[in-house]
């Protein structure tokens, strides 16, 4: 039997204001849009009708359309001819895929920035885990927690470890998958009871410890691990579609 989809809450809709700039329309429409793609509020194939996008984000048709067509480029909207556009759909095999590049490019930007990381590098992830690790264990206490502040810092935490690699290319890359991975991570939250759980907590110890270390291979190992437990929280719920 197919398991339900995740319930996610309402879009986050900015509200209209004097103040904004005619030449922000396209950007917020754009950060609003992705925002709800990658946390589920806008489900997997689900038709974006100009005239609803309109009432849910307060902007007009032609920032909507610069929005969809950029976001159509990263590969979160599909563009079909004469219908429109749609959410990039979600599958077990593009899971599998993301997890494989992403871990590919990942751990050489850590071994790259293991490297090279000087004393501001080893500042900068020994703060961002502290900040991170408080979250996750008032979570691990049953403590209620502000997931949208833990997303940040999640996002801050990883960016440290690998922010000494040395090429441009290799962080953009790098980039555009961690956004891809991240709508399938918060997927996988949507269906848990407790996420993070003490295994993403653990794992984020060791990428910390050992990068700190100069332990590029536990720390990849550990990074690795991180990233292909993704497949292992949703491999069945695809499987039972």
């Amino acid at each position: 039997m197919a398991k339900a989809v995740p319930t996610v809450s309402e879009s986050r809709v900015r509200k209209e204001s004097p103040e904004r700039k005619a030449d922000t329309w396209t950007e917020h429409a754009y950060l609003d849009l992705r925002e709800d793609i990658l946390s589920g509020a806008l489900q997997p194939d689900a038709r974006l009708k100009i005239e609803e996008l309109k009432d849910r984000y307060k902007v007009g048709p032609t920032p909507l359309r610069e929005a969809l067509s950029r976001l159509s480029s990263e590969g979160l909207v599909h563009a079909e001819q004469l219908k429109g556009y749609r959410v990039a759909s979600m599958s077990l095999r593009e899971l599998e895929e993301l997890c494989d590049l992403r871990s590919m490019i990942e751990t050489e930007a850590l071994r790259r920035s293991i490297e090279n990381g000087d004393d501001e590098w080893e500042d900068a992830i020994v703060a961002s885990f502290h900040k991170l690790d408080r979250l996750e264990q008032k979570l691990a206490n049953g403590e209620q927690i502000n997931h949208d502040i833990w997303e940040d810092r999640n996002r801050e935490f990883h960016d440290a470890l690998i922010s000494a690699a040395d090429s441009a290319w290799l962080l953009r890359i790098r980039k555009q998958l961690w956004d891809h991975h991240e709508r399938y991570r918060r997927f996988a939250k949507a269906l848990l009871v407790q996420y993070p759980s003490s295994t993403v907590n653990d794992e984020h110890r060791t990428m910390m410890e050992s990068a700190l270390e100069r332990d590029y291979k536990r720390a990849a190992e550990a990074m690795r691990a991180h990233i292909m437990f993704t497949i292992d929280l949703l491999r069945d719920h695809f499987q039972d579609q």
